[in-house]
């Protein structure tokens, strides 16, 4: 995949730009990076942190030539891409499922993938960011939310994070195209994400909430929950809080 460099000082959403661009015809690779945001989103139209070059905010166009029902892996890719630009960063990160890249259980990252309708056909936005400082961060946020200079006490280099996510994107987004992608980008992510198997967690869904333990995933990236009565729920989408250890946890595992 070319990559091709598309850098905004101030912009929306880089999400939307992409998409914008994705529909005037932009090729797969386009990468969108702006210095700031004044609309930065997360998943469920949440509000990202956008302060200027305090983080890297940056989209991608794909133009994945998959099956449909494993689009969603694009997100889990992409988790895995993160993940071992963080490593090679000296940091010890951790993906909870389905977009949040950890360390020490304070998100570093969030990944926003949006599929796009385009003339040439279907399109996938890809959204990261990784915050690189802590220094615009409110105090009641800094319990939950860290950066990279916070976990190595060094400026980021903000060219590097860059030059090294996008060969991981590059990278992995090739493997889940090949041939057993969809299972080796499962078994990727599952070597680096402690929530594959055994977490308690509580899952909150538009209509529902339940709490149990994830039980691994579907084969196209859907978590699996083994909840209270053994039975296994499997979520496609929804917001996933770790819990502490519960009695009984055994049964579950």
């Amino acid at each position: 995949m070319k990559i091709t460099i598309l850098r905004i000082d101030t912009v929306d959403s880089t999400n939307s730009e992409a998409a914008r661009q994705a529909q005037l015809g932009a090729d797969e690779g386009l990468c969108v990076i702006a210095r700031r945001q004044t609309a930065g989103r997360g998943r469920h139209g949440r509000t990202w942190i956008s302060e200027k070059d305090a983080g890297l905010y940056f989209s991608i166009i794909l133009r994945p030539k998959i099956e449909i029902k494993f689009l969603p892996l694009i997100t889990l890719m992409t988790g895995v891409a993160v993940y071992d630009t963080l490593e090679e960063c000296g940091l010890k990160p951790d993906i909870k499922w389905v977009n949040d890249i950890l360390i020490g259980e304070k998100k570093i990252c969030g990944i926003l993938a949006e599929s796009v309708e385009t003339q040439t056909g279907l399109a996938v936005v890809v959204g990261v960011g990784i915050n690189l400082t802590s220094q615009n961060f409110a105090a009641d946020i800094g319990k939950t939310i860290t950066s990279i200079n916070a976990e190595l006490a060094t400026p980021a280099d903000a060219g590097e994070i860059e030059r090294t996510l996008t060969k991981y994107i590059s990278y992995w987004y090739e493997n889940l195209c090949g041939e057993n992608g969809p299972t080796m980008i499962c078994s990727e992510w599952k070597r680096r994400s402690s929530y594959f198997h055994g977490k308690n967690v509580r899952v909150t869904l538009a209509n529902e909430s339940f709490e149990g333990a994830t039980n691994g995933l579907e084969e196209n990236g859907a978590l699996r929950v083994k909840i209270h009565d053994g039975t296994v729920k499997i979520v496609q989408a929804g917001d996933v809080e770790r819990l502490r250890p519960f009695l009984g946890n055994q049964d579950l595992n």
